[in-house]
């Protein structure tokens, strides 16, 4: 089981931080006087990839996250239910997402959003050393932009869980060859501990759990 997740009727759900409050119309489920929320696989696609069978969870109390294209907070929002006593630095480039995160942030004080480029993690350097990235981006060059902020922030031996969508690297090439063109990529900085295919939650994506080489601190 996931540490800081409940298994209420089949579904993946998080104790809320802020009971009464939904973040993305999630249903919600009181069990023992306490106020769970269901965390959609459709809509979350580290949810997917537990619902996939995934082993590595590296998320506990205390965690020191650094999230990159959080969007509107949906899994960072099951993040901060889980996160309780640690922080979650929320990087988004878009300005209407990162006003919704700050509205969230609010009322969850282990939200941290970063209105900013990831390809820039220079903008927010004072996030300082992390145990896990997180990556949600669409982007073609995400596996540049993964190693750049791990160098940066990511500790020795720490993990990155990355969600990458074949169609946002290659239109027209196969999702398997985009797969393996981004794992050759990031290969020599991370060891590869994952690689679940998220069907029929989402298509063409592949989310990975990594770790961080311990050589690759000083690497370029």
């Amino acid at each position: 089981m996931f540490f800081g997740v409940e298994k209420i009727k089949g579904r993946f759900a998080t104790l809320s931080l802020v009971p009464g409050m939904r973040v993305y119309k999630e249903k919600v489920v009181k069990k023992g006087g306490k106020e769970y929320r269901l965390w959609d696989p459709f809509k979350s696609k580290l949810a997917a990839a537990m619902s996939k069978g995934l082993k590595n969870f590296p998320f506990f109390e205390d965690s020191k996250v650094l999230y990159l294209g959080a969007s509107k907070g949906t899994t960072v929002s099951h993040l901060s239910d889980i996160i309780t006593k640690g922080e979650i630095y929320a990087v988004e480039i878009s300005a209407e997402c990162a006003e919704r995160l700050l509205h969230l942030a609010y009322h969850r004080p282990n939200i941290i959003p970063i209105h900013a480029d990831a390809r820039h993690p220079e903008e927010y350097k004072e996030v300082g050393k992390v145990d896990v990235i997180y990556m949600d981006l669409s982007q073609p060059d995400q596996a540049d932009i993964l190693i750049e902020n791990a160098k940066m922030f990511l500790k020795d031996r720490g993990f990155a869980l990355v969600a990458i969508k074949s169609q946002s690297i290659s239109t027209v090439r196969k999702p398997k060859e985009v797969f393996k063109e981004v794992l050759d990529t990031l290969s020599p900085y991370f060891e590869i501990l994952e690689k679940i295919r998220l069907e029929p939650f989402d298509k063409d994506h592949l989310f990975v759990v990594l770790r961080k080489k311990e050589r690759a601190s000083g690497q370029e």
